[in-house]
């Protein structure tokens, strides 16, 4: 079964949303968790002629350096200091795995000053209606009050020349993004997750309201991970997925 992301209706998410949770369920860690709702969304996002819809989908999930593996808090500190592996699926080898990115295998964030710098991912964070600061220097209050109640969606219906999505000639155009759609909210520990679609269709803004519920079949797979196995114990080799270009 596939979902038209050009349509997207009531019943179109209530269907995803089933299947979306039992993906993100019984993974052995965090990171295998995010593949599979990569991978799903990836694979089902698609016409009736079951041509893909995604460029690329991505997961994102924030975390303290000291609980980065060596690799990325090595990779973290070179790009400026701080945190945030992904997972993420799409049309080139190179997107189906972190250990196989060249740039964007953790992101940094700081402060808010060098966050506003990445627009995508502030606009994101706001899009919560979050505080850059309290989320970054999280105090046990402010744990307590994200609890994981917040959700949101990030929507650019026109990603060329969004000044939101970065990368507009190599990556945008490249690739023929149509819509940029991102859907997240907050962890029971006060971290952030979002799942981020690259469309190659156009998706409205009714549509793209819908994956807010997705986000919490997203959360319910993430919520059961201890801080002992988040990442996966061995570089895993990427699924066949992709076109190469």
């Amino acid at each position: 079964m596939t979902y038209d992301l050009t349509k997207f209706d009531l019943g179109d998410m209530l269907k995803c949303s089933l299947r979306l949770r039992e993906t993100a369920s019984d993974a052995p860690t965090l990171e295998s968790s995010a593949q599979r709702v990569c991978r799903f969304l990836y694979d089902e996002l698609a016409d009736l002629a079951e041509k893909r819809q995604c460029a690329l989908v991505r997961c994102y999930k924030t975390h303290e350096f000291g609980s980065l593996e060596p690799d990325l808090q090595a990779f973290a500190r070179a790009a400026m200091g701080l945190e945030n592996p992904k997972s993420s699926m799409g049309e080139t080898a190179a997107w189906n795995s972190r250990f196989l990115s060249r740039g964007h295998r953790a992101i940094p964030l700081p402060s808010p000053e060098i966050v506003e710098k990445a627009p995508m991912i502030a606009q994101l964070i706001k899009e919560l209606g979050l505080d850059l600061s309290a989320l970054l220097r999280p105090s046990p209050d402010v744990v307590r009050e994200l609890a994981g109640k917040r959700y949101g969606v990030f929507h650019v219906e026109n990603a060329v020349g969004s000044p939101y999505i970065p990368a507009q000639e190599e990556f945008v155009k490249r690739y023929g993004i149509k819509s940029v759609l991102g859907f997240g909210g907050t962890l029971p520990n006060g971290e952030l997750f979002a799942v981020i679609l690259f469309a190659n269709v156009p998706v409205s803004a009714a549509a793209a309201d819908r994956f807010r519920s997705l986000a919490l079949d997203v959360k319910s797979g993430f919520s059961r991970f201890a801080d002992t196995n988040i990442f996966n114990p061995s570089r895993l080799t990427p699924p066949e997925a992709r076109r190469e270009l």
